[in-house]
């Protein structure tokens, strides 16, 4: 499964290189944004895994995350990172899987990954 639900524990680290962090933030999993999103990502599960995303997912903002603390989302956010551990992209909102593996392929580390395949 890409889906993981973030601990206190959960950082970036064993990421790095591997995966491409897709950060879902919400305070509650009962939010409309958070609902909307999950349900994107889980219908292009598939092609967002062809694409070494990992989803993690953080609904309760008590719980004082380390993913929490670094990026301080207020309310609903999705934050995309590349392999390299930077945010390339920051939403307020849900986004669509469809434009998510978008915004994916015209990373340069991608389009490498694509050439070589």
């Amino acid at each position: 499964t890409i889906f993981v639900d973030v601990t206190e524990e959960t950082t970036i680290a064993g990421y790095l290189w591997v995966k491409r962090p897709v950060i879902i933030f919400a305070n509650t999993d009962l939010d409309v944004n958070f609902q909307t999103q999950m349900k994107s990502l889980r219908q292009g599960a598939e092609e967002l895994a062809a694409r070494d995303v990992v989803v993690l997912v953080d609904t309760n903002p008590a719980n004082k995350t380390a993913l929490r603390k670094k990026f301080r989302p207020r309310g609903f956010a999705v934050l995309l990172m590349g392999k390299d551990g930077q945010i390339k992209l920051r939403k307020p909102f849900p986004w669509d899987a469809r434009e998510l593996s978008r915004s994916i392929d015209k990373m340069p580390m991608r389009q490498q990954e694509m050439r070589s395949k």
